[in-house]
Order: C-alpha cells, then structure tokens, then sequence
C-alpha cells in the first residue's frame, strides 16, 4: 500500500469501508443521469480525499520537484500512488477532476498565475475550464460517457487549501504586524515567518508564487513587488495595501539581515563552547597540538561572534530607528489629515463671526419668546372674576371645615367606644375577683369547722 493510499484509508471515512471503495474505484460516471445523488457523493469524497492529501504534501510530485500544498499534480504518478490491489486504479478520477474544475473548487496552475481578474469574479470562472475542456476534448473524452475516462496529466490550484492558507497568515500578520515596519517582508522572511503557521517547514517556490498571488489579486490583503521580492501587508484601516516604495525595500532587507544574523550568532555560540570542551578533553589527554588547533579555531569563533554581534546590534539600532520614523510619518500623515477635516468643519461652521451672530439671533428670538408668554399671561388675567374666585375660595374652605368636624366626631366615637368596652371588661374581672374570694371563704369556713364537731363527738364514745 503506498504512503498516499494508507493516509486516505486512515484519514477519510468513505476510505474505509470496502463496500465504498469499490463504489469509489468503480466507473460511476452513467450515475450522473441515473443516479445524481450517489455520483456527487463519490465525487465529493474523491475531492475530499485529494484536498486533505495535497494538505498533508502527499500528492505525488514530478521527479526533482518538491511536494506542493496548495496544488495538485495530476497524471501517471497520480494514478499509480492510488492503485490498490483488489480494486486497481480509480475508474472515474478524470470525470471527478473535470467537474471540480467546472466548479472552481480546481484551476490550472498557469491559469491561476496569469489571470488579471480575481478567481472570484463570474467572469473569470470559464475561462480555465474552456481551457482543460479543450484539452480534455482533444483526447475524445469529454462528453462521451461510453470511452475510457483518462485522467489529464496537469497541475490544478487546490482552492479549499489555498482560502486556508491565506486566512492563516492574514491572522498571523494581524498579531506580528503591529507596526508600519512590521509589516514589510522579504520574500524570503515571509516564508519562514509563514511556513510554519501553514504546517510545514518552508513553503515549495510554487505554492509560494500561489499563495502571494492569491493575497494580492484575490484578496487584496498585500503589495508585493516581484522584482524586490518585497512584500507589504495593508492596515486594518485601508481598502487596498499601499505601493511599495524605497523605503519599504530598505526595511525589508534590514529585517531579513537581523533575521539571518541571529541563529548565526546562536550557531557561533554553540561552535565556541564545543571547541572549549574539545580543548580541554585535548588537554587532559596530553593532546597538546590538538587542543592548540582546539584553542585557535575557538578564537576566531569568537571574533566572528563578536562581528555578528556588533553587526546585529548596529542592524537592530538602525531599525528601531526606521520603524520610530515610520510610526512618526504615519501619525504625521493622520494628523495632517485630521487638520484638513478640522479645517473644512470649521469653514462649514462659517468663522467664529458667524457664530456669534448665530448666538446672538438665539438670544433675540428666546427674548421674544418670553415676552410673548408674558403678553399671553397678561391678556388671560384680565378676564377672571374675582368674585367668583372668593366665593369658590369660600366654598372650598366650608368643605374642608365640615370634613375635619366629621373626623374629630368619628374619632371621638371610636374613643368612647374604646373606653366603654374597657369599663366592662374591667367590670367583669372585678365581677370575677370577688366570686373567687367568696368561694375561698367558703371553703375555708368548711376546713375550721370540721375538726370541732370531732371532738364533741369524743365523750360519747366513752360514755
């Protein structure tokens, strides 16, 4: 099984039932007017596949030719990398790469390079399908579904892997750019800042020229000068990026100097400290000539460490410097502008004179606003009588009088009442004390008396 063929059979579920891959080698191309629904399902899942597999670098490449991401390469070796054993080669990858095409879910290589327009433009979308339909119908294959469905040898933009890929650095270069500096790159600084938030190690040279293409026709998120190899992402607040010029050029090589500078200066470090330990192992074996060789080449280790460190750090000064005069001409700009928009204001507002005058005739016509209230006021006094006014007045305070007098009475009602029922109570516990006491003297009267009716009744017995 080829390493291709087992990533799909790990990694894509319709890979790995047998019944579905003998559905997916098959030639399933009639199922397009007898069963469109199962056609589209096989032909989903075999782009799927290639997608995930070009994603992975495991698309088999031309010999000499590295493994691209973003495109995928198609022909013999293609074919051969998913043959299987039981089921042979795909019967009907050829129809399958032809509709994603049709679809713009694939575009020729060159097609994808050379266009003007953006692929997202109606207009474009035909154009690399008329091409390989042209090349499709010079093998007889195109439209006839009874002749063997060969598979084009090309390269084909992979567009689900590219969108990924760009969104990726756009959102990275959000997070790294925070300065006009930061967001100029060589091409060289852009693929190793890059490579690894896209998943590999350095991007190919052609999914490099795609992706750069891709961010500046398709997306128009940077300015790239081919010449230069300079590249320069927009701000937030811009539409388009802005032309690179000189300066942007001289920035991006001073980056990609300090860049290149430090894992030489980590490289010498580790040399130095290797060769001191060479020496002194030398010398503890007697190796006099060898630790002597040791010794020297640690010296002029050390030299050429400290030229790539001054050189990094003059570099470095350079640049803070450059960046602090960008971020300067940048809030220079902003507030030239914010003066031109404070001028134009000020001239609609029409000077401090005519402010003044404007303040003025508010004034005036709140004036008169008073003084007409006031007249109003007036006219409507006038017409009151004032008689009925104290008669009404009179009416009102009778009304008042007669409702306080029924208060007091209700109130001197409730406090009779209270106190009568407070007598009576009071009445019936005095009612209750003397009962009490009177049967007490009773039964007291009863206990003294019966011991002497006792002792009158003593001689009798005797007698």
């Amino acid at each position: 099984m080829t390493e291709l063929l087992d990533f799909l059979r790990t990694h894509e579920e319709a890979f790995r039932s047998r019944a579905r891959l003998a559905s997916l080698y098959s030639d399933f191309r009639s199922q397009r007017q007898t069963n469109p629904a199962g056609y589209q399902a096989n032909a989903s899942a075999w782009l799927r596949a290639l997608t995930a597999a070009a994603k992975a670098g495991l698309i088999p490449a031309q010999a000499g030719s590295q493994h691209d991401r973003f495109t995928l390469h198609t022909g013999e070796e293609l074919l051969r990398g998913l043959q299987t054993t039981e089921f042979g080669r795909p019967l009907a990858l050829g129809s399958v790469l032809e509709d994603a095409v049709r679809k713009g879910q694939l575009i020729p290589v060159r097609e994808f390079l050379d266009a003007k327009k953006s692929v997202y433009a109606k207009s474009w979308v035909p154009t690399p399908w008329q091409v390989v339909g042209w090349s499709l119908r010079q093998l007889g294959v195109t439209g006839r579904e009874g002749v063997e469905d060969r598979l084009v040898k090309g390269d084909f933009v992979v567009m689900a892997n590219i969108e990924d890929a760009a969104k990726t650095v756009l959102d990275q270069a959000v997070q790294i750019a925070t300065s006009n500096a930061s967001r100029v790159f060589s091409k060289d600084l852009f693929i190793s800042t890059f490579s690894p938030a896209v998943g590999v190690d350095a991007l190919s040279t052609r999914d490099t020229a795609v992706l750069l293409t891709h961010l500046v026709r398709d997306r128009a998120a940077i300015a790239y000068d081919e010449t230069s190899g300079t590249i320069k992402f927009k701000t937030t607040s811009q539409t388009a990026p802005a032309a690179i010029e000189q300066e942007d050029i001289t920035i991006a090589s001073l980056r990609t100097l300090i860049t290149g500078l430090e894992p030489q200066i980590e490289q010498l470090t580790q040399r130095i400290s290797e060769l001191d330990a060479k020496a002194r192992e030398a010398v503890a074996k007697k190796q006099l000539v060898t630790a002597k060789t040791a010794l020297r080449q640690k010296k002029l280790a050390e030299t050429k460490l400290q030229q790539r460190t001054t050189t990094l750090m003059q570099t470095e000064e350079v640049y803070a410097k450059i960046e602090q005069a960008a971020d300067q001409v940048e809030m220079v700009r902003v507030m030239e502008a914010s003066s031109q928009t404070l001028r134009a204001l000020n001239q609609k507002t029409g000077g401090v004179e005519r402010v003044q005058d404007v303040m003025e005739g508010l004034r005036d016509e709140m004036t008169s606003v008073d003084e007409i209230q006031q007249a109003i006021n007036e006219g409507s006094a006038g017409a009151v009588d004032e008689g009925e006014v104290e008669d009404e007045l009179e009416a009102i305070e009778k009304a008042e009088r007669e409702r306080l007098e029924a208060v007091e009475r209700r109130a001197k009602e409730v406090k009779e009442a209270e106190e009568a029922e407070r007598t009576r109570w009071r009445l019936a516990e005095l009612d209750q004390v003397a009962k009490h006491e009177a049967t007490e003297k009773v039964q007291l009267g009863e206990r003294t008396a019966l011991p002497q009716s006792r002792t009158d009744e003593r001689p009798l017995e005797q007698a």
